[in-house]
């Protein structure tokens, strides 16, 4: 099996994947940032048509999938225009791969299959209004981005309490201002019902009153 497909087959696995007929990519005009260069990891083709690059540091590549980025829908089928949900994918680097090692070992957690890692699989709720995102599932992934492990411990951080200069905040930033340019399009893709407190001026959602310096 080649390479593309492999990864193509480990997507539709772990749920990264969108469903039928999504639109096509747009080009967005994010503020530069401070990076190093791009990490050659051991997946080296992460398909451009499902996730976005945004930022390398030292020791991890950084995307979001805007194919599966929308709102969260409640248990009557409507929206919740409050309630963003992103999946990200981080692709770590040789040094990377042996701290996270390193730190499973000393926690006495196993490390079955760690000889393949590769990176990890974050699942984003952002809470617009109170200005907070959750990381509710972190996925430890293999090198065909199978799952070798799970936590769901993940708490709420204030992103306006958070340092502007990390690298988590821009992350974090970059995905808003994404889903700020494109809600309509997030909005027709989460296939949910729009409530009729949802019919509001664009500039009135809770997406676009969140300002992140």
């Amino acid at each position: 099996m080649s390479s593309v497909k492999k990864i193509m087959a480990a997507l539709l696995t772990i749920g990264l994947m969108v469903g039928a007929s999504p639109a096509e990519a747009d080009e967005y005009d994010e503020p530069s940032l401070e990076e190093e260069d791009f990490i050659e990891g051991v997946v080296e083709e992460v398909p451009e048509t499902i996730y976005k690059w945004v930022q390398s540091t030292a020791r991890a590549n950084y995307y979001f999938n805007y194919r599966r980025m929308g709102y969260r829908i409640d248990e009557d089928g409507y929206l919740d225009l409050d309630v963003l949900m992103v999946p990200t994918l981080f692709i770590y680097d040789e040094v990377q791969k042996e701290d996270v090692i390193a730190k499973r070992r000393w926690r006495n957690q196993s490390l079955e299959g760690y000889e393949t890692l590769t990176g990890r699989a974050d699942y984003l709720e952002f809470r617009l209004t109170d200005g907070t995102v959750r990381v509710t599932e972190r996925v430890d992934l293999d090198e065909q981005w199978g799952v070798l492990d799970t936590d769901r411990s993940g708490e709420p951080i204030d992103l306006l309490s958070m340092p502007t200069g990390s690298v988590e905040y821009k992350f974090y930033r970059a995905i808003i201002y994404y889903a700020q340019l494109h809600n309509r399009e997030l909005i027709e893709r989460s296939r949910g019902k729009l409530s009729p407190a949802a019919d509001m001026d664009e500039e009135q959602l809770p997406i676009m009153q969140l300002e992140l310096p």
